[in-house]
């Protein structure tokens, strides 16, 4: 048991030992830049005007806006009754374990709802 106990200090010591190397220090680095400061202020000028190339989508092109057969009064009549429908979310996935509380079982959805939400 001692020389197990032993082997196992002397592998944490050599563990310990190749972790702690020292990293040089070089100091400040010298500036290697050439151009003056108008040349950057310039730059940052057009940079700041020009849009954003990290921005989500910012190699996509412009898409066209596309016309929608449907008129925008009918689409929003139908976005206030899902709205109001209270059966709109009820989905056993929405809840915790996939169970549906006792309070919505109670209230039915009339049989023509039911089949249309099928």
């Amino acid at each position: 048991m001692k020389t197990s106990n032993i082997i196992a200090a002397a592998a944490i010591a050599l563990f310990a030992a190749a972790g702690a190397q020292a990293e040089t220090y070089e100091g400040v680095q010298p500036l290697t830049n050439q151009r003056s400061r108008a040349e950057v202020a310039a730059e940052a000028t057009v940079a700041a005007h020009s849009a954003n190339p990290y921005a989500e989508g910012a190699n996509d092109s412009v898409v066209a806006a596309t016309n929608g057969s449907v008129d925008r009064s009918v689409v929003r009549a139908e976005a206030v009754a899902k709205a109001h429908d209270p059966f709109a979310s009820l989905d056993r996935r929405a809840f915790y374990r996939d169970t549906v509380p006792a309070q919505y079982n109670k209230v039915r959805r009339p049989a023509e709802q039911r089949q249309a939400a099928l």
